[in-house]
């Protein structure tokens, strides 16, 4: 079992080390690579807070997660689909779903629906699930659910398909398991922060749309399993 509270210190120390190192950085390019670690430093102090039931305190963090990863896409190289996904991801699980739509609206602004790139392709099929454009959201998960599986995970591409359709719930419940599965077999994890956060966004999502799935994990917040 993972000790929270020490993730919890590690990483809130290591977002406050990347505000210090900020103000001397020497370059854009240098500032964006520091503002993504900083966004990657807040987003697992805040997975941390919500696997220890400190809900509250968490949605702090994903809120300063979402704002560095906005702030570091000016600068980054092209196709840096990771953040404007993080962002998202950040907002969703913070429940705050006003925010998770100005943060999709900016995913289609950037040109997700555009990109060939299967990660882009993600972004766009979040995107649209959290606007509730189900149909758009279903092209690109088809588009990236009948990929190669070393190209983009297919459990998530068929997960975020069953949450468009939001009919097969057999579908979605098989295809969310998949997901956790995945998860749990792993050996590395964002900022060694062990939580399958994709398996709670695409569950939020699917539950606005009346389908459930009884899951039972280490890696998920005591609210969600």
């Amino acid at each position: 079992m993972s000790d929270w509270s020490a993730q919890i210190d590690r990483q809130q120390a290591r977002y406050r080390d990347g505000e210090q190192r900020l103000a001397n950085v020497p370059d854009a390019d240098t500032r964006q690579r520091q503002l993504t670690r900083m966004g990657n430093a807040a987003y697992g102090a805040a997975l941390s807070l919500l696997m220890a039931g400190r809900s509250g305190e968490a949605a702090e963090w994903f809120a300063r997660a979402a704002e560095r990863y906005r702030e570091s896409y000016e600068d980054a190289p092209p196709g840096s689909w990771g953040r404007p996904i993080g962002a998202l991801k950040a907002r969703i699980l913070a429940g705050d779903w006003d925010g998770a739509a100005r943060e999709a609206r900016w995913a289609l602004e950037l040109g997700a629906e555009e990109t060939d790139s299967p990660i882009g392709r993600y972004a766009a099929a979040l995107a649209h699930l959290t606007l509730g454009a189900d149909e758009e959201a279903r092209v690109h998960a088809d588009a990236i659910r009948t990929r190669p599986e070393d190209d983009f995970p297919t459990d998530v591409g068929d997960a975020l398909a069953m949450i468009a359709a939001g009919t097969d719930a057999i579908g979605y419940v098989e295809a969310i398991e998949s997901v956790l599965e995945s998860f749990e077999t792993r050996e590395e994890y964002l900022e060694d922060v062990a939580v399958a956060d994709t398996v709670v966004v695409l569950r939020a999502l699917a539950e606005r749309r009346g389908l459930h799935a009884e899951l039972a994990s280490p890696l998920l917040p005591p609210s969600t399993v």
